[in-house]
């Protein structure tokens, strides 16, 4: 069951929902929106740690079996993989039964999911599966890297469609059972935002626009000094009164500003390399930097606005707290979802 996919469709729930909180942001604003956790510490509620059973250093060959379906050892160690490929190192020995009970009770979940849909007698067109499997073909740079990546996880293509259909069956399935479940009103999210001061402050921030005439990282010193001159050859046109914008598109190296007349947004400090960050928060809005090096190329910089430090509206993170409320709501009805169908059916643990 675990290949190529997001683990378990994200751990079941977020074949639904999104499963991770949103950011309140405005345009570069880093302000998260609580946690579940955080949010119900802010109302009053201390979330309860669940007692759990520990779980033996040797697995056996099937560690769970739902309704006569076995979960094997191979596939649950899969999907603990690709949690520690996610997280980039192995679960630390203190959070093992944590996280390995986390995940089995998530591929039960999946299997109870998948079982229900194909008791539905719910079907998945030819046009939808092959579009599923090329956009899983298309996060792959080339052909040979895909069969690559099949090869080593031993999955086969007929076995990539088969899990892209449970995936499609699943999700359509609880779009129709969970999504008309779930609305937020405008008074929740007036709630949310009251109740959660700490998690809407912005620290104070600058807009600013650079041109960067850039150099690689492992340049020598004749490139470092060619791009010197010729940022200090730009600079003049800039103190003579060019337009900065225009100056920007015509000269600046930087792929991601230049196009848009350099514009980089609101950033706080700590966000760009620190020559950068140091000059652009030294500087008041409408003035011009000389050359600034980093490691990039040599900038000039050019502050368009600043922001005090303050608590960010809630009309700017109004779209976001519902968004989130929503996602929670959408968890929350899945797993009851989930719940309603272990009840029914039956569900062996053997670890």
């Amino acid at each position: 069951m675990v290949r190529l996919f997001p683990l378990l469709v994200a751990l079941v729930l977020s074949a639904c929902s999104r499963s991770t909180p949103a950011s309140a942001e405005t345009q570069n604003t880093d302000t998260p929106v609580a946690t579940q956790g955080q949010a119900a510490t802010a109302q009053g509620q201390t979330p309860a740690a669940p007692v759990l059973k520990p779980v033996p250093a040797q697995l056996p060959e099937i560690v769970a079996r739902v309704n006569g379906e076995d979960i094997s050892k191979a596939d649950f160690e899969k999907a603990v993989m690709n949690i520690e490929a996610s997280a980039g190192g192995p679960v630390p020995v203190d959070q093992r039964d944590r996280v390995f009970r986390g995940v089995l009770d998530q591929m039960i979940g999946y299997r109870l999911l998948i079982q229900e849909s194909k008791s539905r007698k719910m079907t998945v067109a030819d046009a939808e599966l092959d579009k599923r499997v090329e956009q899983i073909r298309s996060r792959f740079p080339s052909e040979d890297a895909f069969k690559k990546a099949l090869s080593e996880q031993n999955v086969t293509v007929e076995q990539l469609r088969s899990d892209a259909l449970n995936d499609i069956l699943v999700g359509t399935m609880l779009q129709a059972e969970v999504a008309p479940k779930v609305s937020v009103t405008p008074e929740q999210v007036n709630d949310f935002y009251q109740k959660n001061p700490s998690q809407f402050q912005q620290p104070e921030r600058v807009r600013a626009s650079h041109i960067l005439i850039g150099f690689p990282q492992n340049a020598d010193e004749a490139a470092k000094k060619d791009a010197r001159a010729k940022a200090a050859d730009v600079l003049k046109e800039v103190k003579a009164g060019k337009d900065f914008a225009a100056l920007a598109k015509q000269y600046s190296t930087d792929p991601g500003s230049g196009a848009n007349g350099g514009d980089l947004g609101y950033f706080q400090q700590g966000q760009m390399v620190p020559p950068f960050d140091q000059a652009a928060f030294a500087m008041k809005p409408g003035e011009t930097s000389d050359l600034v090096e980093s490691s990039f190329g040599v900038h000039i910089i050019r502050v368009v606005d600043r922001q005090a430090p303050g608590v960010v509206p809630i009309d700017e993170v109004r779209p976001k707290i519902q968004e989130y409320l929503e996602g929670q709501g959408r968890q929350q009805q899945t797993q009851a979802f989930v719940e309603s169908l272990k009840a029914k059916g039956k569900v062996e643990i053997f670890i």
